[in-house]
């Protein structure tokens, strides 16, 4: 089994075309007005968004939190700074010998969505 799509709330496509372009990097795949469906390609999964879907958490994975909550700081509000969550020790949730880094910020429709990032931990020095 595999996820292939989420679908997210959104009144205003337009809005929202342009908000997640710019965290996203990339513009709509796809936009069907009517019935008012827009959507994103994430690695194979879609990102659906109209005004008939509830509210979903979305965790989206960014090369660097901190780079992307400065990014949206002035269009968004943010809820939680970039902090680390989690140290991963093996790989059952994340890279083994990284910190997992998480920020939330708030896109135009209201929804909550997650930023996760992942930093390699420096390696102790070797004692003399």
């Amino acid at each position: 089994m595999r996820l292939r799509q989420v679908a997210q709330h959104a009144d205003n496509l337009d809005r929202a075309a342009a908000w997640y372009s710019a965290l996203l990097g990339v513009p709509p795949t796809a936009r069907f007005d009517p019935p008012g469906l827009l959507f994103f390609d994430l690695d194979g999964v879609r990102l659906l968004l109209e005004p008939g879907a509830p509210s979903a958490m979305l965790y989206l994975e960014v090369g660097d939190v901190a780079a992307a909550v400065e990014r949206l700081r002035a269009s968004s509000p943010v809820v939680s700074e970039p902090h680390v969550i989690f140290r991963h020790d093996d790989d059952t949730l994340g890279p083994a010998g990284h910190d997992e880094v998480q920020a939330f910020v708030t896109d135009p429709e209201g929804n909550t969505v997650g930023l996760i990032g992942f930093r390699r931990i420096p390696e102790e020095p070797a004692p003399a």
